[in-house]
């Protein structure tokens, strides 16, 4: 996504997560791996690492799970790579992130990524990062969605921000991509591509990637 992307979330009302998802379809422009796991986690075994997080600023409840294919739960995985532990690779064609743990193994989080049509490709890395930040729609997308323009100056962190709990801002060439990693609160959108270009880990693996990932990571975003 775009700033513009406005990402997913179970939450109702005008400027809901949801609408602005799909608002972002019709968002500007786009800039520019695959382990394998034979094994299935079970419903019971997913449930112990998507919890409730109630000591977060806002407090996160459990996501419903059972909305997520099997093969987008959080896993360690044998990956090879050479890449240097710690970098992320974004697969958009499976809708997978990965982090590389070196000697053959990363862990991999389900995801959703850009639609078509607002696909990218590309090195970047983690320029900034934010916890429960604030987001600011675009002008592009207050002109699509009106209502979206009473968050003109900014929509404060909180669980209905498109933005979520955390965000990890990408970036090239020392200038911000307008591209993010970030939180979702909807289970439903993993596994699908629906933003603007941006990729959406749901809140508990989101803050997972966020604790381990320091300011300039590599971030690769592979071909679709």
């Amino acid at each position: 996504m775009t700033d513009d992307v406005a990402m997913s979330g179970a939450r109702s009302g005008a400027l809901s997560r949801r609408s602005f998802l799909f608002g972002s379809a019709l968002g500007v422009g786009a800039l520019g791996l695959a382990g394998c796991s034979s094994d299935v986690m079970s419903l019971a075994e997913a449930q112990k690492i998507y919890p409730a997080m109630p000591n977060e600023k806002f407090p996160i409840p459990a996501p419903d799970i059972s909305k997520v294919n099997p093969k987008y739960y959080r896993r360690t995985v044998a990956y090879e790579s050479n890449e240097a532990p710690g970098t992320i690779i974004v697969d958009p064609s499976n809708y997978y992130v990965y982090r590389i743990e070196g000697e053959g193994k990363a862990t991999r989080y389900g995801a959703n990524v850009g639609r078509a049509g607002f696909l990218w490709s590309g090195d970047a890395y983690v320029g900034r990062k934010g916890e429960w930040a604030v987001w600011t729609p675009p002008k592009e997308m207050i002109k699509r969605q009106p209502e979206a323009g009473k968050w003109a100056n900014g929509m404060p962190g909180g669980l209905d921000n498109p933005l979520g709990a955390r965000t990890l801002y990408l970036y090239q060439n020392g200038q911000y991509t307008l591209y993010t990693i970030y939180a979702s609160s909807d289970p439903e959108s993993i596994g699908s591509g629906i933003t603007s270009g941006c990729v959406g880990l749901l809140s508990q693996d989101m803050i997972d990637l966020y604790d381990k990932t320091p300011v300039k990571t590599k971030v690769v975003v592979l071909p679709a």
